[in-house]
C-alpha cells in the first residue's frame, strides 16, 4: 500500500519548465495519496505509454512520440515520480522499487487504458515490463529499448559501478552533464538545460539520486524477487515485442540486450546505429518511425 503519512516535496515552479526545446506538449496532472503526478497524452487511438528511466523525464521522448501520434495512436508518457513535473518527495528512503511500479499503476487505471503497447527504458523497463505482468490484460505490446531487470544475478557493467558509486557521493546531483555524457552526440546546451530543469535545488534530486542505488547486488537484496518474478514471466509470454538497442551504449551494451532478449525468449534487437544509452537524443525521429511502423504492421 501507498503510505499516507505528509511528506516532504519539491514542486518544480512552473515558469523553470516554459519555452522547452522541441517540446510543445501539455503536461496532465493526476493527484496520487498527495503526490501530484505529470503525464503528457497526445493523439488518439489506441495508448502507447512510455517510460522514461533515470535521470530523466517525458522531455526525452518529445522527439520519438510525433511519429507514433501521427500514425494514429494515443501516446501517453508519465514523469515518474521524483522526475520532470511531478512532485519530488525529498526524503531518498521515500523511492523503493514497489512504490515506483504501484504510483505508476495507478496511470493505467485512472485512465483505464487498454489494448495498450508499453515502451520502456532504463528504470522505466524493470516498472513498465512489471506493469505488463501485473496489469496484463491492459497491455498488448511491448517495445523494449536499452533496460533489464533486477534478479540480483545481473553482472552490472564497469561504466555502471562508476556511475552508481558517483551519485552516492554527490547530493547535487549534476543530471543535465549525465545525460550529456550518455549521448553518442553532444544534443546541446538547451538539451541539457531541459534536463536540469526540473530540479531547483539539492533536495529536489533525492528521486535521481535514489534509481541506481536501488538495483539488488544479490537475490536476497529488495526487489530482486519481484524482478526474478517479471523474468520467468515474460520467458512465457507471446505478446509481440519489438527490442531496440543502441550501438554504443556503454551502460548496457549490445551483448547485454542480445542476452536479455534471450533471457525472455525473444529475437535478437535491432540495433540502432549511431546512438548511446539515450538513444532517444541521438536517433529520437527513427525510433518513432520504427516503433510506428511495427505497430500499424501488427
Amino acid at each position: 500500500m501507498l503510505r499516507e503519512e505528509m511528506i516532504d516535496v519539491v514542486r518544480t515552479p512552473e515558469e523553470a519548465l516554459q519555452g522547452l526545446p522541441d517540446f510543445p506538449f501539455v503536461s496532465h496532472y493526476r493527484t496520487v495519496e498527495g503526490l501530484r503526478l505529470a503525464h503528457l497524452d497526445e493523439g488518439e487511438g489506441a495508448p502507447v505509454i512510455f517510460f522514461h528511466g533515470e535521470p530523466t523525464w517525458s522531455f526525452l521522448w518529445r522527439r520519438v512520440i510525433p511519429p507514433v501520434r501521427d500514425a494514429g495512436f494515443r501516446c501517453i508518457a508519465p514523469d515518474l515520480a521524483g522526475f520532470g513535473r511531478s512532485d519530488k518527495p525529498t526524503d531518498i528512503d521515500f523511492y523503493t522499487y514497489d512504490r515506483h511500479v504501484e504510483l505508476a499503476g495507478t496511470l493505467l487505471e485512472d485512465l483505464d487504458v487498454s489494448g495498450a503497447t508499453v515502451v520502456v527504458h532504463d528504470w522505466g523497463g524493470p516498472i513498465g515490463l512489471r506493469l505488463a505482468v501485473e496489469q496484463a490484460a491492459r497491455i498488448e505490446r511491448l517495445v523494449i529499448l536499452d533496460t533489464g531487470l533486477f534478479t540480483g544475478h545481473q553482472k552490472m557493467s564497469d561504466a555502471w559501478i562508476a556511475f552508481r558509486d558517483f551519485v552516492s557521493r554527490t547530493e547535487d546531483l549534476p543530471v543535465g552533464m549525465l545525460v550529456r555524457g550518455a549521448c553518442k552526440s553532444d544534443p546541446g546546451e538547451e538539451v541539457i538545460a531541459a534536463y536540469d530543469a526540473p530540479y531547483p535545488d539539492a533536495a529536489s534530486k533525492a528521486g535521481a539520486r535514489a534509481f541506481p542505488l536501488l538495483i539488488p547486488q544479490t537475490p536476497d537484496a529488495p526487489g530482486a524477487e519481484a524482478g526474478q518474478r517479471v523474468l520467468d514471466a515474460l520467458r512465457d509470454d507471446r505478446r509481440p515485442t519489438l527490442m531496440l538497442w543502441a550501438d554504443s551504449d556503454p551502460v548496457l551494451p549490445l551483448s547485454t540486450g542480445e542476452r536479455f532478449a534471450e533471457a525472455i525468449g525473444r529475437a535478437a534487437p535491432r540495433t540502432i546505429e549511431n546512438a548511446s544509452h539515450f538513444l532517444q537524443e541521438d536517433q529520437g525521429p527513427l525510433i518513432g518511425e520504427l516503433i510506428a511502423e511495427w505497430l500499424t504492421s501488427a
